[in-house]
């Protein structure tokens, strides 16, 4: 197991480690409800995750009508979602045994998600992940979010820098991240087939391992370098 390519992987949260829609799509509908429109159904609303909450929001708000209302229904939206933040909310299938696979290999694990720190923590403890990583990087842990590289390039700081790193993600926001930090990106994309832009894509957790090492024996670039400071505008 020593000859394992990587001894970090990053990965996204929603969408990628956990299946949070059905939850997301609840608190998007409730912030809808207040504004006397109709509910999104959770494939409607699924396309809009990845970008944060507000973007999530503006998206169902300009789909139903406009977003004139944003500011007081953002709340709304925030406070239910917190309340209910893992009624549904489940790993995917696969995901434990996949992260507790790569820890007996000796690879570091970390989260770098567009939720807010505080918020992500909460949700992987609630499901029993969190002792897994060693850090997590939210929306609101550097001045940028995803596809800016920095919460990338901080996960690497505060896991030791000189890493040979590779990325899981599933969406084109984590590709451009990854990308612009100088890692290779996997892409978790069940029901798809295009890889946008992405080094490879697998399609269940059973095969991330045997993907990674496909990642990089087909030559993905591997960080080896030392990290710079994140970027703060």
């Amino acid at each position: 197991m020593a000859d394992f390519p990587f001894d970090l992987i990053g990965f996204d949260l929603d969408g990628t480690l956990v299946d949070s829609s059905g939850d997301l799509a609840a608190a998007v509908n409730r912030a809808l409800a207040a504004a006397g429109r109709a509910p999104l159904t959770v494939d409607h609303v699924r396309p809009m995750i990845g970008g944060g909450s507000r973007v999530m929001l503006r998206s169902a708000l300009l789909a139903t009508g406009g977003d004139h209302d944003f500011e007081r229904l953002y709340p709304l939206m925030i406070d239910y979602y917190a309340a209910h933040i893992a009624d549904t909310t489940r790993p995917f299938p696969g995901v434990v045994a996949a992260l507790d696979d790569l820890a007996a290999r000796g690879v570091k694990l970390a989260v770098v998600t567009s939720k807010i720190e505080a918020r992500s923590v909460d949700l992987l403890r609630r499901l029993d992940l969190l002792d897994r990583f060693a850090c997590v990087i939210g929306g609101d842990t550097v001045a940028a979010m995803k596809p800016d590289p920095a919460p990338v390039v901080e996960m690497l700081r505060r896991c030791g820098g000189k890493r040979r790193a590779a990325f899981v993600g599933d969406s084109a926001h984590d590709v451009g991240a990854a990308h612009a930090a100088g890692l290779p990106c996997l892409l978790f994309a069940p029901t798809e087939t295009t890889a946008s832009g992405a080094d490879a894509t697998f399609g269940h957790y059973d095969v991330l391992v045997v993907a990674l090492e496909r990642l990089s024996a087909a030559g993905a670039p591997v960080r080896s370098s030392p990290v710079p400071a994140p970027h703060r505008p």
